[in-house]
């Protein structure tokens, strides 16, 4: 029997909700893109990784866990060690045990917007002694001053609106209690048509509104018209999209296994971030603040 011409491309129904989500969007837009990318993606940097690392080195695959784990480690060391931690939006869940190792939390809760993917890190979940919560950045299931620190590892430019995770953050944070956070911003708006059909697919593929496209001093800003306070912002996209944009390339140049419509897709969206990259567009920050 002949497969269908979906299948022989390595389309699957998940890749036809996120295609469909991309002409209209749904109440769960990240919930779409994240099924479609599924917890095997081909381009992964190391398996059941979804963050782009903080590289030491050029973008070698030999360095591609280790910066995955120096993103994360980085973040939770920003937060106060033995207290009650939110881990909000944590993807595959491969993060949690790292954080519970880093900063011993009393409790570590993991809020997900995708519920397939809390099923998916359940392992992972119960190795970090974890409770999984499924629930929304932006309404957070939580109870008013009862988190010490709050961390997110590149998920915020998901959340329906960043000023309302913020405003969800100072809410259920203690005096005292910390966000971390790492992010994808812009630094400046695209001008030529390149650059704009970039920018627009980008937005459409990953389920983005036009409103998440901020500058760093806007985010902070956001973050201190919450009433976080000690607002600190360090921008390090040569150390994450660079190094991570270089490895994927030389990945799915090799990758001849992987279904050729998957592959023709990754090559024009790769460019494409590249554009923004080379082009000064985009930018990848830390931000950390405090609950006066």
């Amino acid at each position: 029997m002949t497969p269908a011409p979906g299948l022989m491309m390595g389309w699957t129904i998940q890749h036809a909700r996120h295609a469909a989500a991309m002409v209209k969007q749904d109440g769960n837009p990240a919930a779409r893109v994240y099924e479609s990318i599924g917890s095997d993606c081909f381009l992964a940097l190391a398996p059941g990784w979804l963050n782009l690392g903080l590289w030491e080195g050029p973008g070698s695959g030999s360095e591609a866990e280790a910066a995955c784990r120096r993103m994360v480690r980085t973040l939770a060391l920003a937060l106060p060690a033995g207290g009650t931690i939110l881990d909000v939006g944590n993807g595959l869940a491969t993060q949690d045990p790292l954080i519970a190792e880093a900063i011993r939390p009393r409790r570590l809760v993991a809020v997900n917007i995708t519920e397939w993917q809390l099923a998916a890190g359940r392992d992972r979940l119960r190795e970090a002694a974890a409770v999984p919560v499924a629930g929304d950045a932006v309404r957070l299931p939580v109870a008013d001053s009862t988190i010490d620190g709050v961390i997110s590892v590149e998920a915020a430019f998901h959340f329906r609106s960043r000023q309302a995770f913020f405003d969800e953050c100072c809410r259920v944070l203690r005096p005292g209690g910390a966000l971390s956070i790492s992010d994808i911003a812009i630094r400046r708006w695209p001008v030529s048509p390149g650059e704009v059909l970039a920018g627009l697919t980008q937005l459409r593929v990953f389920g983005l509104q036009r409103t998440m496209a901020m500058t760093p001093g806007q985010i902070a800003a956001a973050a201190r018209a919450a009433g976080l306070a000690e607002v600190q912002v360090t921008t390090c996209g040569d150390r994450v999209i660079a190094p991570a944009l270089r490895l994927t390339a030389q990945r799915l140049a090799s990758a001849t296994s992987a279904p050729a419509g998957q592959r023709a897709a990754a090559r024009l969206l790769l460019r494409q971030v590249d554009l923004l990259w080379r082009r000064r567009i985009i930018d990848y920050l830390l931000l950390r603040a405090v609950r006066p």
